[in-house]
């Protein structure tokens, strides 16, 4: 008999570049009757049209995935649907990550190897509206905190625009300047002067330095 009175299960949207890793993640999340998975993405870009498409009421999205990370997905999709509440699934235990999560409106950091623990639970805390941080970042997080406020310094800014970092991706993933101008509709001319922009900021001579930059800031998986 069905229950009339229990609540709708949250509608959750997942995205990871990983097919097995995203059954993986899928079973645990379906296994719960507060849970469902409704759409999947392989990568940043598709999530933003699945969002548009199944208005979840949850994104649970890789930090590191090809055309559009996690992070690239998660800002344009809290601007997109601002009402939709963002968790990041990721393999590293990195802080500039985090906090780059959080700058993204993410309300949550899980780590996949312990998702089979952790993920349930940030599932329903982002629901509640409250963050979610496994202990190991929670403790990372004090002492950086503590030694920044001692320096007399707060959290680093964002060094590239969201332009920037687009075209960065590209770069680092091999792409010339002809076919990131073609995949961004802007002119050649426009790519090279972001490049050199970008250089130029960074204090970096040529494309291997912005490579290791972009693997750094989880822009591309190394």
């Amino acid at each position: 008999m069905i229950d009339r009175t229990a609540p709708a299960p949250v509608r959750i949207l997942l995205a990871d570049d990983h097919a097995l890793v995203r059954r993986g993640v899928r079973l645990i999340l379906d296994g719960e009757p507060d849970l469902e998975v409704v759409a999947e993405a392989g990568d940043g870009a598709e999530a933003l049209a699945l969002a548009r498409e199944h208005r979840p009421d949850l994104a649970v999205l890789d930090v590191a995935m090809p055309r559009m990370t996690g992070l690239q997905a998660a800002r344009e999709l809290s601007v997109a649907l601002p009402g939709l509440r963002l968790l990041m699934l990721t393999m590293y235990d990195n802080e500039q990550y985090f906090f780059e999560a959080l700058k993204a409106g993410a309300s949550g950091y899980v780590l996949k190897s312990v998702a089979d623990r952790d993920l349930v639970e940030a599932c329903r805390s982002a629901m509640r509206g409250e963050p979610f941080l496994y202990p190991g970042a929670v403790t990372a997080l004090i002492r950086h905190y503590l030694d920044r406020a001692r320096q007399g310094d707060g959290v680093p800014e964002k060094i590239l625009t969201a332009r920037e970092e687009e075209i960065l991706k590209l770069v680092a993933e091999g792409h010339s300047s002809k076919e990131i101008a073609a995949t961004l509709v802007i002119s050649v001319k426009t790519v090279e002067r972001h490049r050199a922009n970008m250089l130029h900021k960074l204090g970096m001579r040529d494309r291997l330095e912005l490579t290791r930059y972009a693997i750094r800031v989880g822009l591309i998986e190394p």
